[in-house]
């Protein structure tokens, strides 16, 4: 089992194959559009068009878990990323990141890293390999973990 083993749909119901990001630095969020840290989506942004040349991507997974900050469909989460944030990375469906009804990609990513995801905004960084390396907690920005993303594109 890897990161590339699995198959999630973006809000526009595209599937997509982590293996088609197989050799990328992968930088993958829980996200929600009604949350104190949904300002988050800037920075966010700003690493994808700073490291996107360079081999980041990074992929927004709307959830609505935590205090029902994210109520709206997948294709809302979207337009709102868009619209308001300027989002165009990968913004995939609605899932839940924890409990009984966890996505499968995020029960690997928490295995992996042995953490667990508390609130909206929880970041994963995945290495070229396909290696988890972190798991970033929710409070911590985005452009603080550049260095790590830098380290990581380096390699």
């Amino acid at each position: 089992m890897s990161i590339y083993s699995f198959t999630n749909r973006k809000a526009n119901g595209q599937e997509v194959n982590l293996g088609s990001y197989e050799g990328k630095v992968l930088l993958i969020a829980n996200t929600a559009s009604e949350c104190g840290l949904t300002p988050q989506y800037k920075e966010l942004q700003e690493l994808h068009e700073k490291y996107g040349d360079q081999g980041l991507v990074v992929l927004g997974f709307p959830c609505n878990q935590f205090g029902g900050q994210e109520p709206g469909t997948s294709a809302e989460a979207e337009a709102f990323c868009s619209i308001n944030y300027g989002v165009t990375f990968p913004i995939f469906e609605k899932v839940d990141v924890k409990g009984e009804d966890a996505d499968p990609l995020f029960r690997y990513l928490t295995e992996q890293t042995g953490g667990e995801i508390t609130w909206n905004f929880a970041k994963f960084l995945v290495d070229r390999q396909g290696r988890v390396v972190k798991l970033i907690e929710p409070p911590v920005k985005p452009l603080e973990i550049a260095p790590d993303i830098e380290k990581l594109l380096a390699e």
